[in-house]
């Protein structure tokens, strides 16, 4: 039998010194905020007294194994909205790497043409390491990529759209193309994305960038329902495109093929709310912000399909060759996606 007394005293004395380490910092850091803590309950209590509650009185009589076992029945409740939080933490992590690749090369690397090139590869290998371990990430049909020449890549918006993550990455690795994609203009205003969407071609994609992009030979990715379908479409995956046809006129005058692209259960991994809905459609249009609650986090099964492409044909109409793409996604659904959508099978799924 191995022993281990060795390497208890090695985690013992570890221990030791991260204590007396933390102490000293701890105790400042409690001597700098309790102040502030005595404050808010003083106003609370105050508040309280003003409208006729006895604060300290209530607290003392709610019974601790009560709020025990509350704590214990919402904690999972709680996780499942604090779960996407990591997705944009990771995010944020990518954001950090690419400021530190940047920073470590020098002013004359930066008049380079392909100086973004190992930092794209980089992310990409941990995006789709992460796909693999969370979700089981699978992409089919990669030989309907263009090897080379301009294409429209039109996919269905799922809530967090992090499948379309997976996908860039899976296509940066085996197919060695990065993707200009199309983005909602609110991504612009977010603190830290700039060098983000910089590096990888994230454009607010009006008509005349899209057309310049694909002119020049490039694959253009967009969702034509946008944030509001991420926010508002459900389990039903049903598309909410309205008359948004403009990625239709730009596959038209350069001549470029539509490809359609759905992933399986991707409302199965992150949910928009969907009580209040009138309300947060409301607020949507108003704003033109995702402030729909999202949930989720689920390590659900995920498989990326990329369908035949939809050639350019002579004497379509834009809204002939949007009916078309929409087809396409449609039936990518009903193919490979249960509907409704149930995050228990979809869970399963990574066992079959």
């Amino acid at each position: 039998m191995m022993n281990f007394s060795y390497y208890e005293e090695i985690l013992e004395g570890f221990g030791d010194v991260l204590e007396n380490q933390l102490q000293p910092y701890l105790r400042h850091t409690w001597e700098q905020v309790a102040p502030y803590i005595s404050l808010l309950h003083a106003y609370l209590v105050s508040m309280c007294a003003s409208l006729g509650i006895d604060l300290p009185g209530l607290i003392s009589t709610i019974d601790q194994d009560l709020l025990t076992w509350c704590f214990w029945i919402l904690l999972p409740l709680v996780i499942v909205f604090l779960l996407p939080l990591l997705i944009l933490l990771l995010i944020y992590g990518t954001i950090l790497f690419l400021h530190l690749y940047k920073a470590r090369h020098s002013l004359r690397d930066a008049y380079t043409r392909g100086l973004w090139d190992g930092a794209r590869l980089t992310v990409a290998m941990f995006w789709e390491g992460h796909g693999k371990i969370w979700h089981g990430y699978e992409i089919h049909g990669l030989e309907n990529f263009p090897e080379k020449g301009p294409a429209v890549f039109c996919y269905y918006h799922g809530a967090i759209p992090v499948d379309v993550y997976y996908m860039m990455a899976s296509i940066v690795i085996k197919k060695q193309r990065s993707m200009v994609m199309i983005g909602d203009k609110f991504l612009y205003y977010v603190p830290g994305f700039k060098l983000l969407l910089q590096v990888f071609d994230v454009t607010s994609g009006t008509l005349d960038e899209c057309t310049r992009f694909l002119k020049e030979g490039r694959v253009v990715a967009v969702a034509p329902g946008g944030l509001r379908e991420g926010l508002f479409s459900d389990s039903n995956y049903q598309l909410i495109w309205g008359r948004r046809v403009g990625f239709a006129k730009c596959a038209i005058e350069t001549k470029a093929p539509i490809i359609p692209v759905f992933t399986q259960n991707c409302r199965e991994g992150f949910r928009s709310l969907g009580i209040c809905r009138s309300f947060f459609t409301w607020l949507y249009e108003r704003t033109r912000l995702p402030l729909v609650p999202v949930y989720g986090g689920f390590p659900v099964k995920w498989r990326t399909f990329i369908g035949k492409p939809i050639p350019y044909q002579e004497g379509l109409t834009p809204e002939e060759l949007a009916t078309k793409a929409r087809t396409g996604i449609e039936d990518l659904i009903k193919q490979h996606q249960r509907v409704p959508g149930d995050i228990f099978r979809a869970l399963l799924d990574r066992f079959t």
